[in-house]
């Protein structure tokens, strides 16, 4: 078997705290932390008193860019079923689940209903079979509260997460921000921030109801969270998260008409925002994620109206994450739980953590290493970011996958 001593490291462990210490893999598994020999054959890397933590599990990107989760630290991620061909076809799932091994492994969320038209439901059991770990709604939700329901008994049934996007779509067709003081002086159709609470509601009676597993894909709202807090207080099995740009971002970002600030969820109040912070520092939130969605300029340059939602966040989302550390919001132990131990429960995989017997999804980071974000030096496919030229810290090193250096 192969061994490999990480020594000289800031072990950021989201089960037992962050430590000074070495770790030891044995054949692509956790063996040891700790105060740890390595033995006379280990390989031995020396980490140079930088931080070694579990690899990133990104859930719900739209898009697989191997250089970019590279680059951010990311070594699995699961991928929204707004595809084409959609991810309702056990065999389509099947071979999105395997085109990123061994470097990066992609864990399909497969759609909810076919076509992800939210009327008929898909083959949800043979689509699980095949290697999907959830099933999702996609960009939309499903208006049919009907079909809902069924479609969170049977994954019940199959014990996986049902991952939804919060937005009641009666509301927000066509829309591209928030109804508020930037909306109206730009002139942009919008919605009300309601919208997402209602979806919420709704999503959690169901859950409760039924007793499936819930993930809110985002939830951006002080409605929303206040919903999601009390139905975790009654036992209600839902998860949710969010992505850096609505914990750094209000719509005030969208003030000159920048497409790259158009996103779906649309950016929030700043009131929003600084619930949305607050719900991460109290946990309501429970995982932090890209939502990785690069497009280039024939999406981006145009009218706000007419571009095309999403950003690339893949290779920002490490150093955005650790943001919320410098400003006290929680500490670095639990950040990688958000980044890496909760949204793996989420999917049921057994990994995220530095704990003996994981598997070695490492990743070696310097957390003060300065640098500014440039996404035309992005290796992604495109480099929409609304952060563009933002100074941050905290740089990937390396990166290991099954103990196997990525």
């Amino acid at each position: 078997m192969s061994t490999i001593a990480f020594v000289n490291a800031r072990l950021a462990c989201p089960a037992t705290g962050v430590a000074q210490g070495s770790l030891l893999v044995r054949d692509g598994v956790i063996a040891a932390t700790g105060a740890v020999a390595p033995p006379a054959d280990a390989i031995t890397v020396d980490c140079g008193g930088k931080t070694l933590a579990p690899g990133i599990v990104d859930l719900g990107v739209f898009k697989v860019d191997r250089a970019a989760c590279r680059a951010g630290g990311i070594v699995r991620v699961a991928l929204m079923p707004d595809g084409n061909p959609v991810l309702d076809d056990p065999g389509i799932v099947q071979r999105a689940a395997l085109i990123g091994k061994p470097d990066l492994w992609i864990h399909p969320i497969a759609a909810a209903t076919r076509g992800l038209v939210g009327e008929d439901m898909a083959e949800m059991a043979i689509c699980a079979s095949a290697g999907a770990r959830a099933v999702g709604t996609g960009r939309g939700w499903i208006a049919d509260s009907g079909v809902m329901l069924r479609v969170l008994r049977y994954a019940r049934d199959l014990d996986i997460a049902v991952v939804t996007h919060a937005e009641d779509g009666g509301l927000t067709a066509g829309a591209v921000a928030t109804d508020g003081e930037t909306a109206t002086r730009l002139g942009l159709a919008s919605a009300p921030a309601v919208a997402e609470a209602l979806a919420v509601a709704r999503d959690l009676m169901l859950a409760e109801e039924t007793g499936a597993r819930l993930h809110i894909r985002q939830a951006t709202t002080a409605a929303a969270f206040d919903l999601i807090r009390a139905a975790k207080r009654r036992g209600v099995r839902v998860t949710c998260g969010i992505t850096p740009a609505h914990l750094h971002l209000s719509e005030i970002a969208m003030s000159d008409f920048r497409t790259y600030a158009h996103l779906s969820p649309p950016l929030r109040s700043e009131a929003d925002r600084q619930a949305a912070r607050a719900a991460v520092a109290d946990g309501t939130i429970d995982v932090l994620a890209s939502a990785h969605d690069p497009h280039g300029p024939e999406a981006k340059r145009l009218p706000l109206a007419d571009s095309a939602a999403g950003m690339a966040g893949a290779e920002t989302l490490l150093p955005l994450a650790l943001m919320l550390v410098r400003d006290g919001l929680l500490p670095l132990d639990r950040l990688m739980a958000m980044l890496a131990a909760h949204p793996a429960q989420v999917l049921g995989l057994d990994t995220g953590t530095l704990q003996p017997g994981k598997p070695a999804d490492l990743m070696l980071f310097d957390a003060d290493a300065p640098w500014q974000i440039d996404g035309a030096a992005f290796t992604a496919s495109a480099g929409n970011t609304p952060f563009d030229g933002l100074p941050v810290q905290g740089r990937v090193l390396r990166l290991w996958k099954g103990g196997r250096e990525v």
